[in-house]
């Protein structure tokens, strides 16, 4: 008997797609805090169904929040509209509708991130396939998959030569921010240059085995559509048209300020 994951991991990558197209356009075109609050929940939900490891998402994504919330405090300084919240002297600092704009930039930056997860229940080799099967060229669909392996590399890279600095003896969050800057510096060069030198491995990797030699390919894997499939791909279209009814048509409440 096959256990709850799995059933949910057995959907085509292609229905995953959609859902996430649906999630991630309702997130970049609603701008409305409360809106995006509940499609966080949603994504946040589907997320744990899907790919049934959300601390794990967490625990991954946990550094780039750091940097969210920076950008997050920028977007409410530079934000002049709503009431003063932090003034030195005539200068406003911080506003109420700098800081709903942050909110909105965090909230839909989570919504991706969250959206993006439900992908990952699905093998490489699969969305791949469900992008050629899409239409979509496979040497764009190769270049994405690519992309999705070398993150992971990367950030192996980056935690193995900070660990090294720090069995140096050297404690990064001791030392000054402009040290800090310099030896982050340091650390990046030499995985962008490992980055460089693999991408070139790669591509000689892929002349030799003569990629591209053909105008189109064959594959012994193909995917196949079932009717959950194509029920959850419609629940998401509707889903999605619904949304932007009652927003745009129904005249949903606007921003907060």
């Amino acid at each position: 008997m096959k256990s709850y994951e799995s059933v949910l991991k057995n959907y085509d990558p292609r229905t995953k797609l959609a859902i996430v197209a649906s999630l991630s356009s309702i997130a970049v075109i609603i701008q409305h805090a409360y809106v995006l609050l509940l499609i966080l929940f949603i994504s946040v939900i589907l997320s744990a169904l899907f790919y049934g490891s959300l601390i794990n998402t967490l625990k991954k994504t946990r550094n780039l929040w750091y940097i969210f919330l920076i950008i997050v405090l920028l977007q409410s300084i530079f934000t002049r509209t709503g009431a003063a919240l932090l003034s030195i002297g005539d200068f406003t600092l911080i506003t109420a509708g700098g800081i709903i704009k942050g909110v909105e930039f965090l909230l839909r930056l989570s919504i991706i991130i969250f959206s993006a997860t439900i992908i990952a229940s699905s093998s490489a080799r699969e969305v791949v396939q469900g992008f050629v099967q899409l239409k979509i060229p496979y040497e764009v669909a190769f270049m994405i998959s690519v992309g999705i392996r070398f993150l992971p590399l990367l950030r192996n890279e980056f935690i193995e030569i900070l660990t090294a600095i720090q069995l140096r003896g050297l404690d990064i969050k001791r030392i000054p921010f402009k040290k800090k800057i310099r030896i982050y510096s340091y650390i990046f060069m030499p995985i962008v240059t490992g980055a460089v030198k693999k991408a070139q491995q790669l591509s000689i990797a892929m002349e030799t085995r003569a990629f591209r030699a053909y105008p189109s390919r064959t594959s012994y894997f193909l995917l196949t559509m079932k009717i959950k499939d194509w029920i959850v791909i419609n629940m998401a279209l509707i889903f999605t048209v619904t949304v932007f009814i009652i927003y745009y048509v129904f005249n949903f409440p606007g921003r907060i300020l």
